[in-house]
């Protein structure tokens, strides 16, 4: 139920829990008042009647009767041993107020009617009970548009959360400072996060991005002398490590690159099928190639079927790190199937599977999460996102379900732009 019912549930229930209070406490005072006036007048009653009967034998007149026939029997039994009381009591002829004492041997008693006092007791309650209704209706409506104001700022201040995870840094709820008004403070303590959180991560992306621009003129220096070296096992070694070097030095740029929102994609119609097949074959490495529906494809022209709008430099480095990823980390054979009609292409290899940590946060940095996976730096994986977010498709990690990682790229359905 979302808040603004449920507040407004609350409020509801509270008026009415409150006018129920109210009502039981009016109703029981005026019901005790009631009866102790009526107690007292039947007992005023009595004492006069008892008077009058002592000197003259008779109480007429008085307001009493002797041995009348509806007198309660217990307050009969307590005149019969020598006592007075008083007693309330419903007989045929209503509710009523009995006061009884002892007279000569007979049972000299009082009764006051309270029919009437009792009904005023129930129209007491039936106004009460409106009064709640209408106290409701007047102000549930106000609960409501209450409970709708806190509930939007709240949905803001959760939209602008989820913004913020979903990387965009920039976004801030901006809501007006109020003094004692927590849902004021919690937006200002969102932005005071978000701005931190925002400046810490470009703190750290400028010193990556630094740190590889700083690495990269000594490191192509030692790129050329590894090659200068002459040939021999040592020399062989130190230029394979040199390259790995280089290669994490182009890596770091390139998600620095990301990172800062530098990277544009050039897009242009490229048939997905020859495509894959070319980028695959520029890898050098084992593959199985499963083009879905090749036979409908191979006229291009006639429908224009597997045909996408995609920059293929972005597309092949994302497939390249997918494939490489599966090889070094999986086991054979790897797959790579292209379905053209859904604008698909999906690499899976045949080992252990991502681990649980990819599959619910996504590739990490310098984390491969399973040593049963090999040994790795993780950006492979982070710049295949990212290279996928620019050419606005989506890459989706899963493990296949007889075993295997499963990695699946999926491309927009875009139109060719227009021109003119």
């Amino acid at each position: 139920m979302p808040l603004r019912w449920r507040i407004a549930a609350l409020v509801a229930v509270a008026i009415c829990a409150v006018v129920a209070a109210v009502g039981l406490l009016v109703h029981h005072a005026s019901r005790d008042r009631e009866l102790t006036q009526a107690r007292e007048a039947a007992r005023t009653t009595l004492d006069r009647a008892a008077v009058t009967y002592a000197r003259s034998g008779t109480v007429q007149g008085t307001g009493a009767s002797l041995d009348a026939p509806g007198v309660p029997a217990g307050l009969r039994d307590l005149a019969a041993r020598g006592h007075q009381g008083t007693e309330y009591a419903t007989d045929p002829d209503g509710p009523a107020m009995w006061a009884a004492r002892p007279a000569g041997g007979q049972v000299l008693s009082v009764r006051i009617d309270m029919t009437t006092t009792l009904r005023d007791i129930s129209a007491l309650d039936t106004s009460i009970a409106w009064a709640g209704a209408l106290t409701t209706a007047a102000v549930l409506p106000l609960g409501v548009l209450s409970a709708g104001r806190m509930s939007r700022r709240l949905r803001s201040a959760a939209g602008t959360a989820r913004r913020i995870a979903g990387g965009d840094l920039d976004a801030r709820i901006e809501a007006a400072p109020r003094p004692r008004d927590e849902i004021a403070e919690i937006s200002a303590a969102v932005d005071t996060m978000a701005a931190a959180l925002q400046q810490r991560l470009r703190s750290e992306q400028r010193f990556t991005a630094d740190v590889a621009h700083e690495l990269r003129t000594p490191l192509m220096g030692l790129v050329t002398a590894a090659e200068l070296l002459p040939e021999g096992e040592a020399a062989g070694y130190v230029r394979n490590r040199v390259r790995v070097l280089a290669a994490l030095v182009e890596d770091l740029l390139e998600i620095s690159r990301l990172d800062a929102g530098a990277e544009e994609a050039e897009l242009s119609p490229s048939h997905l099928g020859h495509l894959v097949e070319d980028i695959t074959a520029r890898t050098g490495l084992s593959i199985q190639l499963v083009v879905k529906n090749a036979q409908d494809w191979a006229d291009r022209e006639e429908g224009k079927r597997g045909e996408v709008w995609t920059d293929s430099r972005r597309l092949e480095r994302i497939l390249a790190n997918l494939i490489v990823n599966a090889h070094r980390h999986g086991r054979a054979p790897v797959t790579v199937t292209v379905a053209g009609d859904d604008r698909t292409v999906t690499v899976r290899d045949h080992g252990t599977g991502y681990p649980d940590s990819v599959l619910r946060d996504g590739p990490q940095r310098f984390r491969t999460g399973a040593r049963e996976r090999g040994t790795g730096h993780g950006l492979g994986l982070t710049i295949a996102i990212g290279q996928a977010q620019v050419i606005g498709a989506a890459l989706e990690f899963a493990n296949a379900p007889d075993g295997g990682a499963q990695a699946t790229l999926r491309l927009p359905d875009a139109e060719p732009p227009i021109h003119g």
